[in-house]
Order: C-alpha cells, then structure tokens, then sequence
C-alpha cells in the first residue's frame, strides 16, 4: 500500500499552472480596482479640495454685481439719477420755483415728487480681501492639511487590511489544497483498503462488517473532501470580491509563509495607528492656534469700481466712481468666551497627547501577544508534525497486521481517524500561525 505522505515532509504546495493569478499580480490588481481603497482614495482627494477652499480665504474674493430697476418713488429715482451722475437742478423742482411768491418754503415741487419712472442699470466690480486675521486662516489650513494627512493613513489603513485578507486567502488555499491532497490520499488508501478486505471475505478471512466499517470511514472522508472543496470555492468568491473581478484560478505559494523580523520600535516607527494619533495631535496644536487668534485684531480691504446709467453700461466712462476702504476690527470683551475656547483647545491637546501614549502602549502590547502567539504556533506545528508522522507509521502497522488478522478492522479505522485527526489539527495550527504573521505584518504597515 502506497505510503501517506505527511504534509510537512513534502513541498507544502504544487506549483499551479501558468494561466495561475500569482499573488504579486493579485496585488497589484488589489491596489488599482479594490472598491474600498478607491473609496479610501476619493476621501483624501476631497481633503485636498477642503486644504484648497481654506487656504483661497487668503486670497480674498473679486464680485461682480449687476443691478436693475425700475422705479417712480421720487427717492429711488433722484438716487438713480444722482449715482449715474446725470441730477440737475430741474430734479429738485425749480421749475416751480418762483421769488414772488410769498410762501415759496410751501411749495411741493412737483418735478421732484412725481418724477417720470426710470431704469436704473448698475455694473459693480468689488474686490475684498483680508489683510490680518490673526493667524486664523493659516490655523485652519494647517488644520485642513493634517486632516488630509489623517485621510490619507486612513487610506493606507484601508490598503494594509486588504492586502492582508488577500495574502490570507492566498495561503489559506495554499493550506486548503495542501490537506485536499492529503485527505486524497488517505481517500485511494481507503479505497485499495475496500478492495482488500472484500478480496479477504470472498475467501474467508474477514467479515462483512469489516467491509461496512471501510466503506464507512470512507464515506466520512468523502464527506471532509467535499466540504474543503466547497471551502476552496467560497476562498475563491472571496478573492474574486477583494479584487473587483472574476478569478477562478491562483498560483498558490509554494513554501510557508516566513516570519517577519520587525522589531519593536520598527513597529512603533511605522504602524499607522500611531502616525494617525500623531497626526491628530497636531489637528490639535492648530486648533489651539485657531483659537487663539480670537485675542487679535483683523484687518480688511476692499476696493470697489461702478458705473451706472439708465441703460445697460451707457456712457459707462462718464458715469464710473470708485471706492476703497479698510476695516480694523478688535474684540476688547466678550464675556470671556474667547478665554475658555483657547482654555478648552489646550485640554484637548493634552487630551491627544495622552492618547498617543496610550496608541503606543496599545500596540506594544498587541505586538507582544502576536509574537508569543506565534511562538506558540510554531511549537504546535512541530508537534503534531511529529504525531503526524507516528499515526502514518502506526496506521500502516495496523493495516499490515489486519491482513495478517492480528487486529480487527474496528483498530485500524481508529488509527485511521487519528490520522486524519492530525492532518486537520495541522491544517487549523498551520492557518493560525499564518493569520498570526499576516497579523504582525498589517501591525507594523510593511509588505513583504
């Protein structure tokens, strides 16, 4: 009988066939199509957008303003008149204006209480930009910036969790085939078996229940065969889902997975969680500079050029005046309000900065539990490697001796199912050791 082969003792996995999506490719394909990392893209790009409306304020805002009417209200018409620069003395009424007439004070003139209706058409150009603003807008740009940097290891973040889940399944089906290939061969062993024992009972040297014992074990792993095949269908759904297109055939990896020798402090220099917490400290330290501009006065200008007319720009050169101004304004007093924000924006900074403490005490932590994990793993590994190898041997003793009838068939289904027993609890140490790398990997942000 053909000897099985344990799963440690052989290359781990078969090279797969050259139309095979290897991983290097299968990331590349993550990083362009995955939705969540587009996603994750478009979000530091509107930060961008938020960074740029922001910084604009420095630069002020040019207005341009079209006016019309149309009016008899004795007011509107006389400052129509007035701002086009066409008012004449016959608007104030003289034509009823007469220096024999004893009670002239009395007189409405008509002229200038029932004028004629008018167009008004007014074309303004206004040009305001702030000169001082004590610091506030370049506060708030620094602001906006940090937030576009938080975006944008949100992104990364996003970038790391999927590059994990696809290294993941990769491996996963690595493992997936590698016990396939095994229970298969535990499967032809069961069938050579059958084929045995019923040679055995036709001539009389075993019964029938040790066939029906055979058939089954062999129904039992029939039935693993089949739900680790569906297993290897649902890995493949998953990996087509990762990487926004239909895949139906990866180059599995061909060795494990090497364990990565990132030290602590490469962890605490390059994990994102940490970046962002810092990152977040220094959205603080501009919100405390935000808030401090409160204490300063700000300084405007603006400049201003119109021209008006009873048509749309007549005589516009005639009829143009401009206007330039500034405005300082300063808060003496305001109950206080401008303290306590200012009070309030160093709190939350302190706030941050115990909570980038406590990020780095977090993954200190996380990082010392994953490596004693993997540790752990490893020792299983190797042990159930070694009680993999004994229950290949003992099996092989027992169905030896069964053809010899010095066991019965009842031993050697049970040296069978520890067998098998060994291969899954491989398999299941194997995928732990493995999601524990992949772990210590996204920990610490690098990609091998």
């Amino acid at each position: 009988m053909k000897k099985v082969v344990s799963a440690l003792f052989l290359p781990l996995f078969l090279s797969a066939s050259s139309n095979s999506l290897p991983l290097s490719e299968a990331l590349e394909i993550l990083k362009n199509k995955n939705l969540e990392i587009k996603a994750a893209s478009l979000e530091v790009k509107s930060a961008e957008e938020d960074i740029d409306q922001t910084s604009g304020l420095h630069w002020g805002k040019l207005d341009f303003t079209q006016d019309f009417a149309r009016s008899n209200d004795a007011g509107n018409v006389f400052g129509f008149k007035l701002t086009s620069r066409e008012a004449n003395f016959g608007d104030f009424g003289f034509s009823d204006f007469s220096m024999t007439n004893p009670n002239i004070l009395t007189v409405e003139p008509h002229d200038l209480n029932y004028p004629q209706d008018r167009n008004f058409f007014q074309s303004k150009l206004k040009y305001e930009v702030p000169l001082f603003t004590g610091f506030a807008i370049s506060s708030y740009t620094s602001v906006m910036e940090s937030v576009k940097n938080i975006k944008a290891l949100d992104k990364e973040k996003v970038l790391s969790e999927k590059v994990f889940q696809l290294k993941k399944s990769y491996y996963d089906m690595a493992l997936l085939e590698s016990s396939i290939k095994n229970m298969e061969k535990i499967l032809s062993n069961i069938n050579a078996l059958e084929n045995t024992t019923q040679t055995m009972i036709e001539v009389g040297y075993a019964k029938k229940v040790d066939l029906l014992e055979v058939k089954a074990k062999k129904g039992n792993v029939e039935r693993l065969l089949v739900q680790m095949k569906a297993n290897e269908e649902l890995l493949y759904h998953y990996i087509s889902f990762l990487l926004n297109e239909k895949v139906d055939d990866i180059e599995v990896p061909t060795s494990e997975i090497a364990e990565p020798n990132f030290t602590d402090d490469d962890v605490l220099t390059r994990n994102l969680d940490i970046k962002k917490a810092t990152t977040a400290l220094d959205v603080k330290a501009s919100m405390l500079d935000a808030s401090q501009a409160a204490y300063y006065p700000t300084v405007g200008a603006f400049a201003e050029v119109a021209t008006a007319d009873n048509t749309f720009l007549g005589e516009a050169n005639d009829h143009k005046a401009y206007t330039v101004g500034a405005r300082l304004t300063w808060n003496i007093f305001n109950g206080g309000i401008d303290g306590a924000k200012v009070e309030k924006a160093k709190i939350e900074q302190l706030k941050m900065q115990s909570q980038v403490q406590l990020a780095k005490k977090g993954i200190s932590l996380q990082l010392a539990k994953i490596k004693t994990e993997i540790k752990s793993a490893n020792q299983e590994i190797n042990s159930l490697t070694k009680e993999l190898e004994l229950a290949n041997a003992i099996y092989e003793n027992y169905e030896a001796r069964y053809k010899e009838k010095l066991v019965s068939m009842n031993d050697v289904i049970i040296k069978q199912s520890s067998q098998i027993e060994k291969i899954l609890q491989l398999l299941v140490a194997k995928n732990k050791r493995n999601e524990k790398i992949f772990e210590l990997e996204k920990l610490a942000n690098g990609e091998k």
